[in-house]
């Protein structure tokens, strides 16, 4: 191989890792699973404990107009931190 494309190769190095990184990234969103709806704040710690095998950090309830949202702050066993937002059961909750 010419000495020339070696140095423009090397040079790709950089731009090839940032796309297989955001290939990796864009392959996660889209294989995550949805979060079903939740009929309490409890009842919504416990599926994101199932589900990620975590450390519940913080758990809220946040309102949008007519709608609410369970959002939980969770250390995952790897040492990350994700917000997971689970969806509020509106109909079993308003009872």
């Amino acid at each position: 191989m010419p000495i020339a494309c070696r140095g423009a190769c090397v040079m790709m190095l950089p731009m090839i890792r940032r796309l297989a990184i955001a290939v990796f990234v864009l392959a996660s969103v889209c294989t995550a699973r949805p979060v079903t709806a939740a009929k309490s704040l409890q009842d919504a710690i416990g599926k994101v404990e199932r589900e990620t095998h975590g450390k519940v950090l913080s758990a809220e309830t946040k309102h949008n107009g007519r709608s609410a949202v369970y959002r939980i702050k969770v250390l995952t066993r790897d040492g990350q931190v994700r917000v997971i937002e689970v969806p509020a059961d509106e109909e079993r909750s308003s009872r």
